[in-house]
């Protein structure tokens, strides 16, 4: 972790985790570890990086699983985020800045970001029909809505559908009920604030064109453009998030729009920390040579338009981004992790009972990086006994790896780590290779295992 100092800055973030359980491995093959990698390597190059992420605690999944198991929800999320914080612990990974929306400044700057934002007429009060359960009365949104989603029929929620991407709200979703009790849609009217995401179309495009995506995003940004992007509501009248005020009095927003906002100030006050309102924000921006996200495909929805047409919206022009570092689903024994089920190896207590530098290296060389992977106990202990030895130096070099050879591996496992064409597996290989024939490894078994500081 570093200053940012002067001139211009490499950002690195990775999602704002939601606090309604700990981390899974899962999590960790995805962006958490990557991110770290990156950002390890990047400081070995040279680079200014900070790196930042924080928690999301208003996504009303979190409301539910306190209902439901009958906890009290502050005390809820105080212990998960004592949970992924020992996860990020234990696993050696890095962060400058971490956004705390159970801290007493957070809820202010977002309420004066989003009044901003309607103020300035960008996401103005709109009367639209929105949706209650018939039943419970709760608004149609996020966990409280479910369904399948209208474009792959695969089962979603409200908000984005995780298998395709595709913007999930009552009126575009077959057989939509109420997420909690099973109710149907009522529609209802409400004046709440609206993106208009059309009207930043070109920007986005142009940002769109001149960044590093992988097909599968620029597959979904290609399917909403031809499908017209919609008008999506910041705020909603129910009963989780974080309270309006002034104009939004009422109204609570919503946990995706805050999540944009949280981006947008945390980055900012990572670059400049005395910047403090929405002017020094977007000046901060100014210093940001290099913006990379690491995300999991089931959020390139939010990552890829959403967000951004929010940062739009704000006034940030032009838009950030060199690029998009996404993984696929990382599955267990042939099954998606899924807490509900407790399908999941949890993090801390691989992390408590294994030595972390297999573990991050494991998860580099089995990353479900172009496409799924799956993880096994039989694979990892195979991997861990091949490369306990080669890390402890108890491996005995029996054919010493020629120094022209090893120069051209450890090159390659350098250049791998670069978030242009991010292939950490690749890096884990060379690494290996490396460590078997005896060669140096320099900075590249630092920035996998995370062991050492740059």
């Amino acid at each position: 972790m570093t200053e940012p100092g002067s001139g211009p800055v490499t950002v690195i973030t990775f999602p704002q985790p939601t606090a309604n359980g700990p981390l899974h491995v899962g999590h960790l093959s995805g962006p958490y570890i990557a991110a770290d990698i990156a950002a390890r390597a990047a400081r070995a190059r040279g680079e200014n990086v900070v790196v930042t992420s924080g928690l999301d605690v208003h996504q009303n999944y979190v409301l539910t699983r306190a209902e439901n198991e009958g906890l009290e929800v502050g005390a809820m999320m105080a212990d998960f985020k004592s949970d992924i914080l020992t996860t990020y612990k234990l696993a050696r990974i890095g962060f400058d800045r971490f956004s705390d929306p159970l801290s007493d400044e957070h809820a202010p700057v977002i309420r004066q970001l989003m009044n901003r934002l309607v103020a300035s007429g960008a996401t103005p009060l709109t009367e639209l029909t929105l949706y209650r359960c018939g039943d419970c009365s709760r608004t149609l949104h996020e966990s409280y809505l479910t369904g399948l989603c209208g474009a792959c029929q695969a089962p979603a929620a409200g908000g984005a559908c995780e298998q395709c991407g595709s913007y999930t709200f009552v009126e575009t979703m077959i057989d939509p009920v109420c997420g909690r009790c099973g109710g149907p849609p009522q529609p209802f009217r409400a004046t709440v604030p609206v993106l208009r995401m059309e009207d930043h179309r070109a920007a986005m495009t142009a940002m769109w064109l001149q960044a590093e995506l992988p097909p599968a995003v620029r597959d979904l940004i290609g399917r909403q453009l031809a499908q017209g992007l919609p008008e999506i509501p910041l705020a909603y009248p129910t009963n989780w998030g974080i309270e309006g005020d002034g104009p939004l009095t009422g109204l609570r927003f919503g946990p995706y729009s805050e999540v944009a906002l949280t981006d947008l100030y945390n980055i900012a006050k990572a670059v400049d920390p005395a910047a403090d309102d929405l002017a020094g924000y977007l000046a901060a921006f100014g210093r940001v040579d290099q913006l990379w996200h690491f995300l999991g495909l089931d959020n390139a929805y939010w990552y890829a338009i959403y967000w951004r047409a929010i940062w739009a919206a704000a006034g940030l022009s032009p838009l950030p981004l060199s690029g998009m570092v996404v993984n696929e689903f990382y599955t267990l024994d042939g099954s998606k992790f899924s807490t509900s089920r407790n399908h999941a190896i949890w993090a801390n207590d691989l992390l408590h009972d294994e030595d972390p530098a297999i573990v991050r290296l494991f998860l580099a060389w089995d990353r479900p990086d172009r496409s799924q992977t799956d993880f096994t106990w039989k694979a990892f202990r195979a991997f861990a006994e091949l490369v306990g030895p080669l890390l402890d130096g108890t491996h005995t070099v029996t054919a010493p790896l020629h120094p022209a050879l090893a120069a051209i591996e450890l090159a390659r496992g350098e250049a791998a780590l670069r978030p242009s064409g991010f292939d950490p597996a690749l890096a884990a290989r060379s690494l290996i290779t490396l460590l078997s024939g005896g060669a140096q490894t320099g900075a590249l078994r630092r920035a996998l295992t995370g062991s050492g500081e740059e």
